[in-house]
């Protein structure tokens, strides 16, 4: 039940002592009178508090969110408190609960001098991605009587988004001063040769192969000239991402897709510095999203626009339907990221005939996250039955991730294979292991 005006601590702790007074007034006379006495002063008091205290119109809050809400990284909500009235007023701010938010308080409290502004701030973890609102303020005030609550409700909705967090781009270093390891694969490299990028062209000399000759550029200087090209080192990435039923559980507070799409966007970035061409497909029993690679910084936006969002689905996730949406859209020779965790048999199976067709024409890098508590369950030797059990559960998980590798890895796909939370800068390790070594 909604009361616009209530007590206040102050209020009530009075009310206590009065009570007290009373009931040890059979063994001590005076405290009657002394009850009484404080009964009346409380009883103005309150009425004085009632009269003189601010008017809800005089009490103006504003929220103002962040820019950027980002998954699991603390930030603060902003709370501006106007007081137009004549009297010093403390205020207190609630928000509306929200699905993607934490608030780590309750409330947000601040004091307010007499016709002033006060800004006052409320720290907040993002727990969920997507889009979210934020609902209403129930904001609380006092006079400097301290004995009535008046309480507002502000109509504040806004729309929020929360994205994936990027800080692994930032952990990773600073790009700019990385040189060596940018000329060496990062960029383009401009050799003369057998390339699909012209570059300049010349007059034909002994030993130019036939198949060199410019005809048009021939007939239009009178004699015989050469094309000449540069190896495109600019690349497709291909980003596949499942989003099935595998990628619901849990690590620590997030899900396995909440690491993933962390993954591959942090990719993502690091690729766009390097002018590389980066797709996107995320698919459960269908396909959910797909843009095709492009060479601009716009599709790193619209990528995180597509991903932030995306939330895994209780279905089996078809892999047969998503790699015959490469082989159907994707002709060039790509580096594509599957991020998935295949543990279950069944899709073990069904991802290794796919795989093994792909690798062939495909840069294939398969990206699982193990769990650390299985980590943990084979470090300590089990001293009790239930833990004799987790530890045979564990064994039991470890294998059947090993042997994925294995079997992965003779199809000539490439397999990453670390703890959640090392994602993102193990696959932007290998992404440039990948380029300097030239494998695309």
């Amino acid at each position: 039940m909604w009361l616009p005006v209530w007590f206040t601590p102050r209020f009530l702790w009075t009310l206590a002592v009065i009570a007290l007074l009373l009931a040890c007034s059979p063994g001590v006379a005076f405290f009657i009178p002394l009850a009484e006495a404080l009964a009346a002063a409380l009883a103005l008091a309150t009425i004085a508090d009632a009269l003189l205290g601010p008017h809800a119109s005089q009490i103006v809050v504003k929220r103002t969110p962040p820019e950027h809400f980002a998954l699991g990284v603390a930030t603060t909500i902003a709370y501006t408190v106007e007081n137009h009235s004549a009297a010093a007023v403390r205020v207190g701010v609630l928000e509306t609960p929200a699905r993607t938010l934490r608030f780590d308080a309750d409330e947000t409290i601040a004091a307010v001098p007499p016709r002033s502004r006060v800004t006052a701030t409320r720290p907040v973890v993002p727990i969920a991605r997507g889009a979210d609102t934020l609902g209403a303020l129930y904001v609380w005030y006092e006079s400097p009587v301290g004995l009535l609550r008046r309480r507002v409700r502000i109509p504040a909705q806004g729309k929020i988004r929360v994205y994936p967090d990027l800080s692994a781009v930032e952990r990773y270093g600073a790009l700019h001063v990385r040189n060596r390891t940018i000329e060496a694969g990062l960029r383009r490299m401009k050799l003369r040769g057998i390339g699909t990028e012209f570059e300049s062209l010349r007059e034909w000399a002994d030993g130019d192969p036939f198949r060199s000759v410019d005809w048009k550029a021939t007939a239009r200087r009178g004699k015989l000239m050469v094309a000449q090209y540069e190896v495109e080192r600019s690349q497709n990435i291909m980003l596949l991402l499942d989003c099935g039923r595998l990628m619901t559980a849990r690590i620590d507070d997030r899900r396995k897709l909440d690491y993933a799409v962390q993954a591959a966007l942090s990719l993502a970035t690091i690729a766009g510095l390097a002018s590389d061409r980066v797709g996107l497909v995320a698919f459960a029993q269908r396909i959910l999203a797909a843009q095709a690679p492009r060479s601009t910084h716009l599709p790193i936006s619209n990528l995180t626009n597509a991903l932030y969002d995306l939330e895994p689905r209780f279905e089996e996730a078809n892999y047969s339907r998503a790699f015959g949406y490469l082989r159907h859209h994707l002709h060039k020779r790509s580096m594509i990221v599957l991020l998935t965790d295949v543990i279950d048999p069944l899709a073990q199976a069904t991802l290794l005939a796919e795989a093994a067709s792909l690798a062939r024409r495909h840069l294939l890098v398969c990206v699982f996250m193990n769990d650390a508590a299985v980590n943990a369950a084979l470090a300590t030797e089990p001293q009790t039955v239930t833990q004799a059990y987790r530890y045979d559960i564990a064994v039991g998980l470890s294998n059947e991730r090993r042997a994925a590798k294995a079997l992965l890895e003779r199809t000539g796909a490439l397999v990453i294979d670390v703890p959640a939370k090392q994602l993102s800068t193990a696959l932007i390790d290998e992404y440039l292991r990948a380029k300097r070594r030239a494998l695309l």
